[in-house]
């Protein structure tokens, strides 16, 4: 027998999982630590009907007709003691269709994550910028969170977070937290970044920078002595720092750089790898900018800056391949596994 709806996302919870997916011809599926695991049997395009109606009355009894007309609909719902949960509904094949993101109460303990002191102390920056990089899926969401989490309890502020979805939930301690979901509390990045310069905050979480007017908003308000908090898709902080001037035309490029090398704090990426026992763990490069880094930035000498990390003495400043080296000496990654996610694996190979 099926469990019920309320069954099956507990059970998604316990198991850990980030999303569930309910598609016709398939078992009710959810992803762990990157992989599909499938629960039940096969679902046709009625029990899909059934399963979804019945999402719709856990969510306030939402009226299931936006979704029958636009063939897509995208709303957040709680069960008290459990979980919140984001379903994105939609049409495919004629059949219906969802995937549920699960958004947990309990915030992620870092150590428990493996994210190391060095990444974790730039939450005692008060102002300027910090971003966080990686691919898609390498935990960028959760590392900002516990930045978030560790500002939130150990000094007074004003905290606002953007984000699209919310994906932890966090409760008012030393600071007031304030969260808004884009499209649902705000109608995108730039309109409530905008929005939030005027409702005194002293940090802001910025979920991603997507667009010019949204990364010179962010860099403004870094400048007029906000701490801003965002991420980028990039991997390593040279190439976070050249995407960013990208996005520039060629005739202000000079002036993005100034006021980066003048409101940047720190840059860290991150990739997730799988250990020994199959299971995905963060590796992490955290750039400081020094006097040195600010100078290669205003000077358009970015080329040079990760020969800074990689050589860097600094506690708080390790390269990716570094990071790789410690995990592979401690015994927790093979060989072939540091390689294969090396900045540069010519010179990790002759360390190793």
């Amino acid at each position: 027998m099926e469990p019920s709806v309320p069954e099956f996302l507990k059970l998604a919870r316990d198991q850990n999982a980030s999303d569930i997916f309910i598609v016709a011809g398939l078992p009710m599926s959810m992803k762990i630590n990157g992989t599909i695991v499938t629960h039940g049997e096969r679902l046709m395009p009625d029990d899909i009907r059934h399963i979804l109606t019945n999402i719709y009355q856990l969510a306030g009894s939402r009226d299931i007709e936006i979704f029958r007309k636009t063939g897509d609909d995208d709303f957040s719902f709680s069960i008290p003691g459990l979980a919140r949960f984001r379903v994105n509904a939609y049409q495919q094949r004629g059949s219906m269709a969802a995937v549920i993101r699960l958004i947990h109460f309990d915030l992620p303990d870092p150590t428990t994550l493996g994210i190391p002191d060095s990444v974790m102390d730039v939450a005692d920056f008060t102002k300027g910028m910090i971003l966080v990089t990686g691919p898609a899926g390498s935990g960028k969401s959760t590392t900002m969170a516990c930045i978030i989490d560790r500002i939130n309890h150990t000094r007074p502020g004003h905290i606002i977070t953007l984000e699209d979805p919310i994906e932890y939930l966090h409760r008012h301690n030393k600071c007031i937290i304030s969260q808004r979901e884009i499209y649902t509390d705000t109608d995108s990045y730039l309109v409530s970044l905008r929005a939030t310069l005027r409702q005194s905050p002293d940090v802001i979480l910025l979920g991603e920078m997507r667009d010019l007017e949204t990364i010179s908003t962010a860099l403004t308000a870094a400048e007029t002595g906000h701490l801003i908090l965002s991420s980028l898709h990039t991997l390593g902080a040279a190439n976070t720092i050249n995407r960013i001037m990208d996005v520039f035309p060629s005739n202000q490029q000079h002036q993005i750089a100034v006021q980066l090398s003048m409101v940047l704090q720190a840059v860290i990426s991150q990739q997730l790898v799988p250990d020994v026992d199959g299971k995905n763990i963060p590796v992490f490069e955290v750039m400081r900018l020094t006097t040195a880094i600010r100078n290669m930035i205003r000077d358009d000498k970015i080329y040079q800056i990760e020969g800074v990390i990689y050589s860097s003495s600094q506690q708080n400043m390790r390269s990716m391949d570094s990071s790789l080296l410690s995990l592979y000496k401690e015994g927790r990654i093979t060989k072939e596994t540091a390689l294969s996610h090396a900045t540069n694996e010519e010179m990790l190979r002759r360390k190793l």
